[in-house]
């Protein structure tokens, strides 16, 4: 809560629920009872809660229910209010729902929020609900939440935000006229529907983007004039005076720009206070918090070839606080009462993820975590407390309540009746090693099968994702993957997984490898290691398979075609198959578009290598996939008749890229252990 000092929760007593109460330093009180959720009811129903917050004061709730997801972020719901000192429950606009989104204003007299692509604001005491934007229109127009794309890959929906006085929102506009649209089928009643959003694929043409300020008084919509760009991914007030700051960026995503921009009255200015220029392209953060001080920020770049942590100042000067041959994973915060910075990173090796804290002067760093193991941290308001989230390979997490020292103050949960189910498995323990890739030695896990024997012949199942963005060789535990990994060295089987070049934590330069020519540094690294662990006594080096999906499908694609020497079976979930199909701000920052880097394209994918397949390759998708569509494995389809190469296929109808619902996932899994089984 605001003090810093306390939190609340939905408590269950007596097969009843309430918010309760608590101080973090007295967890195991019962807490007092701020609502008894049994009193909202509307037109004598129950509202079924699926997320709370309060206003500024704390005297008012924000209710989420009936939460429908739309995209990976985006949703719609219905949002109730509720006065702590009335015990008022009241819809928040029963005209215009449903709605995303919703928010206090600073001042908690207001609410705001989107519906059909406007920006409403509704004045609590009155009642009155003010439209403050009228041209929100699907497929054309949104105010004050994302496009597509925007959403996918600047994972971002939020795109208004309030200034401190409450008299002000700050929003983006998107104009989609020239994007082109993607259709998606949904196999549902006789008639199949047809469903139409705007995508806009690498070298396509983008939502064109403003930023605004309107007036909440009366309705003046203002455009903010920001030079050349081409996306805007963040915005964000500053929490005391009506400073807003603003990225811009261009195409290829490697000149980043940062904005401030005043509102004194009715004058607002507008200036660049920093730049940032790439050779390759420059990751977006979220650091755009203002410092009491109004004349900074805090910020992370990988400058120095590593990913660190520096204070930005307005005048254009820049300090670095972090320094060394690692990368920060997350900048967490910073207690600006004694000016202490909370970071995560990968000191200890790129596997592994600690929580340290460190002077804003750069000295008097120290590690409030253990620096093993994967360690995830939630601060409080403050930076007093926080939430300590730690798991390693073999060990579910272990969920702690810590002050800002990392002194453990409460286990909340520390999984024991999951950890003692486990023990009851044969399961073998993940291990660590380091295989030589094409140039360079890659991180990499191995689960042996129970009962292993060196003087064996095994056969191995290799796995990866392999792209930008998200190791899969990490101290961390896997949930289901980990058990179906699991499954299979039962089954007999050599499970490795490994990271590629262009994968996380390793620096700039390993990271950035890639560029321009996504999927060849990963798939020569793949084969290598291939060759690598084929060498291995207790290896057929003749039964070698490979299985990833999405990026990872992708890169099983690529192995299968260019590798086919060394793999006998690949299993692609979700794949793309040519860069151009994919979207453009994920492609265009590692490939720029398919008209300046032809060769890129069309050297890195499979369907033009199709004829080198050898192996049992197996193709699954999802019929309603928005990310990576359905027309990728088409093509490859198209490819591979057109070779005449014979291969395994299965389509999952109306499912999205995550490839779930019902029994989705248990169906898949089963048929690709029945494959993995009659294949390899």
């Amino acid at each position: 809560m605001k003090d810093g000092e306390h939190f609340t929760k939905i408590t269950e007593k007596d097969k009843n629920y309430f918010i309760t109460k608590h101080a973090f330093t007295d967890y195991n009180g019962s807490g007092e009872i701020i609502l008894n959720l049994a009193d909202l009811k509307v037109d004598g129903k129950l509202i079924q809660i699926d997320e709370y917050e309060f206003n500024e004061d704390e005297t008012k709730l924000l209710f989420k229910t009936e939460t429908i997801s739309i995209y990976r972020h985006s949703y719609t719901a219905i949002y109730y209010l509720y006065d702590l000192k009335t015990k008022q429950l009241q819809a928040l606009d029963n005209l215009h729902f449903p709605q995303t989104l919703a928010e206090y204003s600073p001042d908690g007299q207001k609410v705001s929020f989107i519906h059909k692509n406007n920006i409403y604001v509704k004045d609590i005491a009155s009642g009155k609900v003010k439209q403050l934007t009228t041209d929100g229109k699907n497929n054309k127009i949104i105010n004050g939440t994302t496009d597509w794309v925007y959403e996918e890959e600047f994972a971002i929906t939020k795109a208004y935000c309030w200034s401190p006085d409450s008299k002000n929102i700050a929003f983006l506009r998107f104009n989609e006229k020239n994007v082109k649209e993607f259709n998606l089928t949904y196999y549902k009643d006789l008639y199949p529907e047809l469903d139409k959003y705007k995508y806009p694929k690498a070298g396509q043409d983008n939502s064109k983007v403003t930023a605004n300020i309107v007036s909440v008084k009366n309705g003046k919509i203002t455009p903010l004039v920001l030079g050349e760009y081409e996306y805007i991914p963040r915005l964000k007030w500053s929490s005391k005076e009506n400073n807003l700051i603003i990225q811009t960026l261009n195409r290829h995503q490697n000149n980043l720009k940062y904005h401030l921009v005043k509102l004194e009255g009715k004058k607002i200015t507008s200036s660049v206070f920093f730049e940032e220029k790439s050779e390759t392209y420059i990751d977006i953060d979220d650091n755009l918090m203002i410092l009491s001080d109004g004349k900074s920020i805090i910020r992370t770049s990988e400058n120095d070839g590593y990913n660190h942590i520096y204070k930005l100042n307005f005048d254009g000067s820049v300090s670095q606080i972090t320094k060394g041959s690692w990368d920060v994973n997350e900048f967490l915060g910073i207690n600006e009462l004694t000016n202490t910075i909370y970071y995560s990173s990968c000191e200890k090796g790129s596997i592994y993820k600690g929580i340290y804290k460190i002077d804003i002067t750069g000295n008097n760093k120290g590690a409030i975590s253990l620096e093993t193991g994967t360690n995830d941290a939630e601060f409080s308001v403050g930076m007093k407390y926080f939430i300590k989230t730690y798991t390693t390979a073999n060990s579910p997490e272990e969920i702690s309540l810590c002050d800002a020292n990392g002194t453990v103050l409460k286990v909340l949960e520390d999984n024991k009746v999951l950890k003692e189910k486990l023990q009851t498995y044969k399961l073998s323990p993940k291990e660590f090693l380091t295989i030589k890739g094409a140039e360079l030695e890659l991180n990499a896990w191995m689960i042996k099968p129970a009962n292993f024997d060196p003087s064996k012949k095994y056969p191995v199942y290799m796995h990866f994702y392999g792209g930008p963005g998200h190791n899969v060789v990490t101290d961390s535990y896997a949930g289901g993957d980990y058990l179906y990994h699991q499954l299979l060295a039962q089954k007999g089987y050599i499970v490795i997984a490994v990271d590629p070049r262009g994968t996380m934590y390793r620096g700039t330069k390993f990271k950035k490898s890639t560029y321009l020519q996504l999927g060849k540094l990963e798939v020569e690294d793949v084969i290598a290691a291939a060759k690598e662990i084929g060498k291995l006594t207790y290896v057929d080096a003749s039964r070698i398979g490979v299985q990833g999906w999405s990026f990872g499908g992708y890169l099983t694609s690529l192995a299968m075609t260019k590798g086919a020497d060394y793999f006998k079976m690949g299993i692609a979930v979700a794949p793309v198959t040519n860069w151009k199909y994919y979207d453009n701000i994920y492609t265009e920052r590692f490939m720029r578009t398919p008209e300046e880097n032809p060769k890129g394209y069309e050297d890195n994918s499979p369907i033009n290598f199709v004829s080198n397949i050898k192996g049992k390759y197996f193709i699954i998708h999802g019929s309603a996939d928005d990310n990576v569509h359905y027309q990728n494995t088409m093509e490859m389809i198209n490819a591979l008749v057109k070779a005449n190469k014979q291969f395994d296929m299965f389509i999952y109808p109306n499912r999205n890229h995550g490839i779930y619902g019902g029994n989705t996932r248990n169906h898949l899994y089963t048929m690709l252990l029945d494959y993995t089984l009659k294949n390899l």
